[in-house]
């Protein structure tokens, strides 16, 4: 009796970790294929380098892909950790990011069409005046 109950639950944890892994499987493929769709079609270029790094032409969008209702929120506020970080990315000097997180937000609130790209553009657009 004893060796067809190991014999039973041998088989039953074999099904269980085959399913597990079936769908571990399944669910990395998914994302994987999802991310590959994003980073190839969005810009007609992979942000990707092959050693898996974000090329350095693609940080600022990635970050504002990623991270947009997070961002949105800080420059609707005026501030924010997500606001430091892009304009760190769009080389804003420390000195000079209150005058363009101010800047940002008042171009923010007149903005019509919020989605990723147009963001962005808004962003760009605000810190060039700020880079030295």
């Amino acid at each position: 009796m004893r060796k067809s109950f190991r014999n039973m639950a041998a088989i039953g944890a074999s099904l269980i970790l085959g399913t597990i892994g079936c769908t571990l499987k399944a669910t990395i493929n998914q994302t994987t294929d999802t991310t590959s769709n994003i980073t190839g079609t969005t810009s007609g270029a992979a942000w990707w380098s092959e050693d898996g790094q974000i090329k350095p032409d693609f940080k600022t969008t990635a970050f504002v892909s990623f991270n947009h209702e997070n961002l949105r929120q800080d420059l609707a506020a005026g501030r924010g950790e997500y606001l430091v970080s892009m304009s760190k990315l769009l080389g804003v000097p420390e000195d000079r990011q209150p005058a363009f997180f101010s800047a940002a937000q008042a171009s923010y609130t007149q903005m019509a069409d919020r989605d990723s790209t147009a963001l962005l553009a808004l962003l760009k657009d605000t810190s060039r005046s700020f880079v030295r």
